[in-house]
């Protein structure tokens, strides 16, 4: 099983960047996106409904904003849309697609780093998002949380950490958040079960030429449940070409797509 998210910081910016084209190539069985800032009517270009797979979109309410999507080979058994509370609902912040005992998620965590009113808003998403997660850790079946969850774990995961010490998504609070989920919780972060290098990133900002000298952060994961994580085989996070100001991550899983009955 192949999988591939991305933050498309807009998808028609990064279809115009060859993303799709690129896509075709890779022979991935699933594809999350996320930031789509698309409405669905505005989608009405053959590239974002890819051939042979099903697209699945969520949007925010405000145009230009937020959304997600799930690209996928198979056709789910069921799609749900957001998670039933509205502060990310009307964001298009989450999207999960099931096949059998496979969940696959497409998640776009709040970034607080504009301002503070939505650094409180993150944490409130957090908060919620928590015992949820704690739930799908022990429900027994398999999940893969694909997306931008705006924050880097460990030292390891932000070139500059002693400088962004005090910034959104690196603050002793959210840091403390991820070391709950893949504590406590009980999920897994799927990247660092194959690839425990340094300097690997998945973001870089547009200031100065953070991509150019990879001043990256590793803010976009796979998160799985530990089964999946023990499956993970191979990890890449592909920066030939650049569709976004984040990479794709791609992940290849020693496991079969449940099949519809």
């Amino acid at each position: 099983m192949r999988i591939i998210t991305l933050n498309a910081n807009g998808i028609r910016s990064a279809a115009g960047k060859g993303f799709f084209d690129w896509m075709h190539r890779q022979d991935a069985d699933i594809v999350c996106i996320q930031e789509t800032k698309a409405q669905h009517p505005q989608l009405g270009d053959r590239h974002f409904f890819p051939p042979g797979y099903h697209a699945w979109y969520h949007d925010a309410l405000s145009k230009g904003y937020s959304g997600v999507a799930i690209y996928s080979r198979p056709q789910p058994d069921r799609v749900h849309y957001g998670l039933g509370w509205e502060v990310m609902d009307s964001e298009g912040r989450w999207l999960q697609a099931d096949f059998g005992d496979l969940s696959v998620v497409s998640l776009y965590l709040p970034s607080g780093s504009s301002k503070e009113e939505r650094q409180q808003v993150k944490y409130q998403c957090m908060d919620f998002l928590q015992p949820r997660l704690a739930r799908m850790a022990r429900d027994g079946r398999h999940y893969v949380i694909c997306g931008d969850w705006n924050i880097a774990h460990k030292e390891i995961d932000i070139k500059n950490w002693r400088g962004n010490l005090k910034s959104s998504g690196f603050l002793p609070e959210e840091r403390a958040w991820m070391d709950e989920l893949f504590g406590k919780v009980g999920l897994a972060d799927a990247f660092r079960a194959v690839d425990p290098r340094e300097d690997q990133y998945t973001w870089w900002s547009n200031r100065g030429r953070a991509w150019d000298n990879n001043t990256g952060w590793r803010i976009d994961y796979q998160v799985t449940t530990p089964g999946l994580a023990k499956k993970a085989v191979r990890a890449e996070i592909y920066r030939e070409q650049r569709f976004s100001d984040h990479a794709p991550l791609i992940m290849d899983y020693d496991f079969r797509i449940p099949s519809r009955a």
